[in-house]
């Protein structure tokens, strides 16, 4: 429940600065890329996101390999 409830807290403030961002780089997307902190964020983002779905495509592969 707790990153629910942050995602609902946090998500319209995200948005409002993506926009804001998006306004001030003139809708220029690669201004997340070129900045070396965002960039790491967003290396960091990836990499946990690889990493909620790995056991679920491990276990799925593991499934479909196993002999009867």
């Amino acid at each position: 429940p707790a990153p629910l409830l942050l995602g609902f807290v946090l998500g319209k403030l995200m948005e409002e600065y993506l926009r804001r961002a998006l306004t001030i780089s003139r809708g220029d997307a690669t201004v997340f890329f070129t900045r070396p902190l965002s960039l790491v964020l967003l290396i960091i983002a990836a990499v946990l996101l690889v990493l909620v779905f790995m056991p679920a495509i491990a276990r799925k592969r593991d499934e479909a390999f196993q002999e009867e």
